[in-house]
């Protein structure tokens, strides 16, 4: 039987189009019993998600996971703010960071690791600007027909 524990990773595929990554972090993220169910069947979002401090806590919000099928009364709220759980001196970084100008915090992916918890890669992230997303489509565009020569 294939292990399940790494095989269901969700992406926010808008990241890196819409923001430049200065620092990724791991942290854990406090769910339901059903929202783990429904991760592990694939029903997450993570594409208007954000990381935002409620006190000195650090809470993801917006992350859409879809109530599960077999949830019941028990079910959870798709949308609710999900506390996340890094040390406290990643914790003082990352406050620090953001009070600065421009500066944002946005999740990159969702998974569970070896031991089955739930994970989330998120980053400390600056905003591009519209010439910058330009020069970044250029970019690939380039190196794709680089990629195509080398093939031919």
């Amino acid at each position: 039987m294939k292990n399940a524990n790494n095989s269901i990773r969700i992406r926010n595929k808008k990241a890196t189009y819409l923001y430049e990554i200065v620092e990724t972090f791991t942290a854990g993220v406090q769910l339901l019993g059903t929202e783990v169910k429904s991760i592990r069947g694939g029903n997450a979002s993570l594409t208007e998600a954000y990381c935002a401090f409620v006190g000195d806590e650090l809470y993801l919000k917006n992350m859409n996971i879809a109530e599960y099928d077999l949830g019941g009364y028990v079910n959870h709220e798709p949308r609710r703010e999900r506390k996340l759980l890094l040390n406290r001196q990643e914790l003082k970084k990352l406050e620090k960071k953001t009070k600065e100008r421009g500066f944002t915090i946005i999740p990159l992916s969702l998974f569970f690791n070896s031991k089955g918890l739930a994970k989330i890669d998120i980053a400390l992230a600056r905003g591009k600007r519209q010439f910058d997303k330009r020069n970044d489509l250029k970019d690939k565009d380039s190196k794709r027909e680089l990629d195509r020569m080398k093939k031919e």
